[in-house]
């Protein structure tokens, strides 16, 4: 038997609705954002579970809550897992940011690998950092399942790491809606894709939401 891993992003928040950058800014979830969390827990919580790995930030804790409630499993907390530190950026819409930090937001359109939003993170740390917690999980479990809760970036930069896609490319690659479960499984042959940005566990209406 092999390892998957499950990742799961949050579910809707007021920056996700609102297309503005949310890296270190603690949001909560909306109404429909628990909403999402609640589906997704009843969705999966059949599923045997070996353990739940969560980014800190309420959001992701948040949208873990339904499940490890459901399921009697405290999550474990990684700083690993956080978001891009999107530095000035926090809480700006991409318009806004064009034009108050335009030379820089052209820099890292072009290549956040390298570039970071000003005063934030480039995209190369996210992967070190978030790629330690997964090996960590690697370490722990070498089959079954473990949940992932996170952020759009960083569950995106982790997956093209796995997959050989430069990480620098994660924003054009990949997509990640909210509330999303991507799954890859560590097979003998290497990483397999089995699922990528799936809602099949949202409703009509959850999937239709305004916002990213």
């Amino acid at each position: 038997m092999s390892l998957t891993l499950y990742f799961l992003r949050h579910g809707q928040t007021e920056c996700s609705r609102n297309n503005s950058f949310c890296g270190s800014i603690n949001s909560e979830l909306t109404p429909e954002g628990l909403e999402m969390a609640k589906a997704f827990a009843s969705a999966y919580s059949s599923k045997p579970w070996n353990a739940i790995f969560c980014s800190p930030m309420q959001r992701t804790v948040e949208t873990a809550k339904p499940l490890y409630t459901a399921i009697g499993m405290e999550p474990q907390l990684r700083d690993g897992l956080k978001e891009i530190n999107y530095g000035k950026w926090e809480g700006k819409t991409p318009e806004i940011v064009s034009r108050e930090y335009h030379d820089d937001y052209i820099r890292w359109s072009a290549d956040p690998a390298w570039y970071a939003p000003t005063g934030g993170e480039m995209a190369v740390t996210i992967a070190a950092r978030a790629i330690q917690v997964i090996e960590e999980i690697k370490q722990l479990y070498s089959s079954g399942n473990v949940l992932i809760v996170s952020h759009k970036a960083t569950i995106r930069i982790m997956l093209c790491s796995f997959l050989g896609i430069d990480v620098g490319r994660f924003r054009f690659r990949l997509g990640c809606p909210v509330g999303s479960v991507s799954i890859v499984e560590f097979t003998s042959h290497g990483t397999l894709l089995q699922a990528l940005a799936d809602r099949t566990h949202l409703d009509e209406r959850l999937r239709n939401l305004p916002g990213t």
